[in-house]
């Protein structure tokens, strides 16, 4: 009894994004490699280690494997449909379920997994989840892919979370098919602090134009640790819940740029230490509808955020009028 008394407590959970141009087999060396993704035809479509996630969007420029480094010695297997790998601190999860047009039992399926999971896990609350589907935008009215994915996901879940429990997330559309949804997270045992933008509506009280069920997440999430950065969702040229500029890319762009640091603010009323703006110490991916529009919003990132590392990649927004969405990490 008394030598689990004085059992020392576990460290504090850290966290670093770091996109890499080396072999994925050297990255997966590194025994405190927590998750490494490869993008596009360029990366492995495939490999034994569960750490290792391909994801089929398209990315411009050089190969490069975006690399999660966590400070405890990461253990990693497969449970049935799901990929795990763990340092103690934060789990990293995924899952690839196939699609074959109901995109809306695809999300039920896949929730459910996740919800199953994080039930019986020790990492029971989810940080940060991504959602990669095809086709997002195809379907008139209620019966557009991204609505009915909302609809499934929310039937997945099985209840409604409180706004305290809504993770950070994104949602993007694959611009080729592949036949599958692929959901993966980040989980932690301590819960963070889920954000919203005081520039915008909470995407869990969006409108009934919207669709049959609004989204469910927070604009960004503030992690319990201040070893892990600023966690931040999906943005897009939004304010109250009315997309801006349709007809113009670069004004998207700056909009986007004003949701980011609003939410930084935000983030920094909570924790000071936090950098202004972004930086060396932000790491971005930039989803581009359209990829004649891709060389633009290079140059943009390059003229409006230099030195900020960051992903180019060919994927759909969830609105057909939105051109461009930003999600990352900061600090």
């Amino acid at each position: 009894m008394s030598s689990l008394l004085h059992t020392p407590p576990l460290p504090a959970a850290a966290l670093r994004v770091e996109y890499r141009q080396q072999p994925l087999d050297a990255l997966l060396a590194d025994p405190r490699l927590l998750a490494v993704f490869g993008f596009g035809i360029q990366a492995a479509p495939a490999h034994a280690d569960p750490r290792y996630l391909h994801v089929a969007l398209p990315v411009t420029g050089d190969a490069v494997f975006e690399c999660w480094q966590v400070d405890g010695e990461v253990r990693h297997g497969r449970s049935g449909e799901i990929a795990w790998s763990e340092d103690g601190q934060l789990q990293f999860c995924a899952l690839n379920v196939p699609d074959n047009g109901d995109i809306e039992a695809a999300a039920r399926h896949a929730y459910t997994q996740l919800h199953a999971w994080l039930a019986r896990s020790d990492y029971p609350h989810p940080l940060r989840i991504w959602n990669y589907l095809d086709a997002i935008t195809d379907g008139p009215g209620d019966e557009e892919r991204y609505r009915r994915f909302c609809v499934g996901r929310a039937q997945g879940i099985g209840r409604e979370l409180a706004p305290t429990d809504l993770p950070a997330a994104t949602a993007i559309g694959h611009p080729q098919p592949t036949g599958r949804f692929q959901l993966y997270w980040l989980a932690a045992r301590t819960a963070g602090t889920p954000l919203e933008n005081p520039r915008q509506v909470q995407a869990w009280r969006y409108p009934r134009q919207y669709g049959p069920q609004a989204p469910g997440f927070a604009r960004a999430l503030l992690p319990p640790s201040a070893g892990m950065p600023l966690l931040v969702s999906g943005t897009a040229a939004v304010v109250g819940h009315a997309s801006q500029h349709g007809d113009s890319l670069q004004q998207q762009f700056e909009e986007i740029l004003a949701n980011l640091r609003s939410l930084v603010d935000a983030a920094r009323a909570l924790r000071p230490e936090l950098p202004m703006r972004e930086g060396p110490a932000t790491r971005l991916k930039v989803y581009v509808r359209d990829a004649d529009a891709l060389p633009e919003v290079e140059a943009l990132m390059r003229d409006r955020l230099p030195g900020v590392p960051h992903l180019l990649l060919h994927g759909h927004v969830c609105r057909q009028e939105l051109a461009v969405e930003i999600d990352g990490v900061h600090g």
